[in-house]
């Protein structure tokens, strides 16, 4: 049974000061060949390129991630606009509500994506993998 904020042997916390609303940390970067989002492709693709994780410290917690042919990759897409109630698709030019469509425009501009790990370089934090 798991009792409130139990810590159970091997498990290890960071002091991280969390404010009492909700927030985000960011525990890592994502290295891609896009420079801008403009480039950038609208969907992942099993032959997508080959990206570099990096996990920043505290979080390096690698070990084990090898099992995992696949990893569920959740990231903040920063250059998204959040102020769009309403938005237009290109496609067909009527306008609905933000949370009707699959757009990264939104308050919470979270993204997510399956990738295939390749590999995992311990020194430098990172791991390699291929957009799927």
């Amino acid at each position: 049974m798991v009792r409130l904020n139990e810590i159970r042997a091997g498990e290890s916390v960071v002091d991280i000061g969390l404010p009492t609303d909700a927030t985000i940390v960011f525990i890592g970067r994502i290295y891609s060949p896009w420079t801008d989002r403009l480039t950038c492709l609208r969907q992942g693709w099993e032959d997508g390129p080959t990206c570099r994780i990096e996990v920043f410290e505290p979080w390096v917690a690698l070990d084990g991630i090898t099992e995992y042919e696949r990893l569920e990759v959740l990231y903040w897409l920063h250059e998204s606009r959040r102020d769009l109630v309403r938005q237009s698709p290109r496609n067909d030019g009527i306008a609905r509500g933000t949370f009707s469509l699959r757009t990264p425009a939104r308050p919470n501009p979270i993204g997510t994506q399956i990738v295939k790990l390749l590999r995992v370089d311990v020194q430098t934090f990172s791991c390699v993998a291929l957009s799927a």
